[in-house]
């Protein structure tokens, strides 16, 4: 069997490339503004995220990023992406434990006991807790550095329909829950 390729005229093949050069922009501001696919590295987020220490087991997580910064779009357990407060060049992904105005109990190195979440900030720790940077380290971390939030599991195909709401991290940190 034979494959006979048509030939393209060069004002088809200019007016595709002009087409498809049109697109990048729109497919950039999408990534990002409103939607991005974003590995996660790293056992911090044990076992809800990277459940297995084989590098090929690494998990890509959707990440909606459309509104993520919002305080009224941030709630306790939430997986978010954000970027280090000590070092802006990494990007973390932890579990929302306190937001803005919760009361938490801090585990060590935190130098308190109970911290005071602020106006938008909001207290990230990793479900894994002996094997997480986290707000315990650095404190409340404030809404302008979220990236994102993880709302599925697209890579492995095996994990799809993980719940990213169930935690395995500390439980009933919070001292007392606003009104």
């Amino acid at each position: 069997m034979r494959f006979q390729f048509k030939r393209v005229s060069p004002s088809y093949a200019l007016k595709l490339s002009l087409v498809t050069l049109t697109w990048i922009p729109v497919v950039m501001t999408f990534n990002e503004n409103v939607c991005y696919i974003a590995r996660v590295d790293g056992s911090s987020m044990r076992p809800t995220l990277n459940p297995d220490d084989s590098a090929s087991s690494t998990d890509w997580v959707l990440l909606w990023k459309y509104h993520a910064r919002k305080a009224q779009s941030l709630h306790r357990d939430d997986v978010i992406l954000f970027k280090s407060p000590m070092d802006p060049s990494k990007t973390y992904c932890k579990r929302i434990k306190g937001i803005q105005y919760d009361s938490i109990l801090t585990r060590y190195p935190y130098p308190r006991e109970v911290v005071h979440i602020p106006r938008n900030h909001v207290w990230v720790e990793g479900d894994n807790a002996f094997h997480s940077i986290d707000s315990n380290n650095f404190g409340p971390i404030s809404n302008g550095l979220v990236v994102g939030k993880a709302v599925k599991v697209i890579w492995p195909p095996s994990r799809w329909g993980t719940d990213l709401k169930f935690t395995t991290g500390r439980h009933e940190i919070l001292t007392a829950k606003p009104k």
